[in-house]
C-alpha cells in the first residue's frame, strides 16, 4: 500500500464510503429485480389461465 502520509483516513474513509454506496446500489437492484420478477411471474400466471 502506498504511504499516504496524513491524507491516509481521508482517502480510506473516502474508498469504505464508496464501497458502501456501490454495495447499497448493488443490493438494490436484485431486491427489485426479484420484486419485478414475482410481479412478471404473477401477471404471466393470470394471463395463461384467464
Amino acid at each position: 500500500m502506498p504511504d499516504l502520509g496524513s491524507y491516509a483516513i481521508y482517502v480510506l474513509s473516502s474508498y469504505a464510503v464508496s464501497l458502501g454506496l456501490i454495495g447499497a446500489l448493488v443490493w438494490a437492484s436484485v431486491a427489485r429485480a426479484r420484486r419485478v420478477r414475482a410481479q412478471l411471474d404473477e401477471i404471466e400466471g393470470r394471463t395463461r389461465r384467464g
